[in-house]
């Protein structure tokens, strides 16, 4: 046992080093030794993972179906895992359902240690970044916890679905991507082309056009395992450069992480169909429709006639941000007569999933 855990140790201080070094040469680096490509990626970094509860729903299904596998990156915060939960429970919704490709699914924790829903939802426990490394930017956590899941973990489908704890599916998802090509919503306020002059730090006229560069980030994707397994040390290596780069960190702000994954992508050659039906936003999007996800980054507020307040506390509201320290409770008022279809759809469906969790307020 204590050999096991100097082993262990000596596994966490190699990579906490090795990030460190990459971080150290970032700034002084030539662009090509900045950013690995596929035969020099992260691929000797090793951290032990935890998982519980493994999927193996996928086995035995329709050999036609091109199953993929739903990630989702999270911390152990309150906020993130009452998402997480809701999230998984309308998964396993509409799992099986018509034209349904969703296979595995799996929560990468990655705070570093296990916490008590393991049991609840599939989860491998990645380890975070080295104190001080995300400069109080959280989400840089996010690709590192990508490569050591796709390091450690046996993931049987050859697609991953990039999903957030706040992405509600309201439809049986098929994979759609197609021909080498990932599948990935367009986010408006992507726009490589505007920011060429910074990009090009990251991604060199060699490499291509900047419109190579797809509107992206790096949720709702559906995109290869094998490509993906190229991408990500890719993807984690320019992000912590561009959090570096003063003039890139204040360019992209909150978005960082989303461009360097567009970049990441472009660099190796994976283009994405952009596909607009992946997720509505409320309360910009009204209507469901065909769409597959409700994303409920934005807050609702409304008065009781009805009328969008945005940017001021409406008569009735949900945010998610209004719960980052507690679980919303069971049974949320729903909202006044003439809110959009959507905001009702997301609000029945927070209540039916927390009034059939367990302990949801435990």
């Amino acid at each position: 046992m204590g050999c096991g855990n100097f082993f262990f140790t000596i596994l966490i201080t190699f990579s906490v080093a090795l990030i460190t070094y990459n971080i150290l040469i970032s700034a002084n680096a030539p662009l090509k030794q900045e950013f690995p490509g596929p035969s020099r990626s992260s691929s000797s970094i090793h951290v032990d993972p935890i998982i519980k509860m493994p999927m193996d729903g996928s086995r035995g299904r329709d050999s036609s179906k091109r199953l993929f596998h739903t990630a989702v990156t999270a911390s152990d915060s309150v906020y993130n895992t009452w998402q997480c939960r809701i999230m998984y429970y309308w998964f396993k919704k509409f799992k099986n359902g018509p034209n349904s490709e969703m296979g595995g699914f799996t929560r990468i924790l990655h705070s570093g240690k296990p916490d008590k829903f393991m049991d609840e939802i599939p989860t491998f426990v990645a380890q975070p970044l080295p104190a001080g490394v995300d400069q109080g930017y959280i989400v840089l956590n996010r690709p590192w916890a990508f490569v050591q899941w796709l390091k450690q973990a046996d993931i049987k489908e050859d697609y991953i679905l990039m999903a957030e704890p706040d992405h509600i599916i309201v439809k049986p998802i098929p994979n759609l991507s197609k021909e080498g090509l990932g599948a990935a919503f367009p986010f408006f306020y992507i726009e490589p082309k505007k920011y060429e002059a910074v990009l090009r730090k990251f991604f060199p006229e060699e490499n291509g056009l900047i419109t190579n560069i797809d509107p992206i980030g790096n949720s709702p994707v559906i995109v290869g395992k094998e490509s993906l397994k190229k991408i990500a040390p890719t993807w984690m290596n320019i992000s912590l450069a561009m959090k570096k780069d003063p003039e890139a960190d204040k360019a992209f702000g909150w978005v960082l992480e989303m461009y360097a994954y567009a970049v990441a992508s472009a660099t190796h050659g994976v283009g994405n169909i952009l596909y607009k039906d992946f997720m509505i936003q409320p309360p910009w999007d009204k209507e469901v429709g065909k769409k597959l996800i409700i994303h409920y980054t934005y807050g609702c507020d409304y008065n009781m006639k009805g009328e969008l307040t945005y940017g001021k506390i409406g008569e009735w509201r949900f945010d998610k941000r209004s719960y980052e320290h507690t679980v919303p409770p069971r049974n949320l008022a729903l909202p006044p007569p003439g809110v959009p279809e959507s905001v009702v759809t997301l609000v029945k469906m927070v209540n039916e999933a927390t009034a059939n969790l367990p302990n949801w307020l435990s």
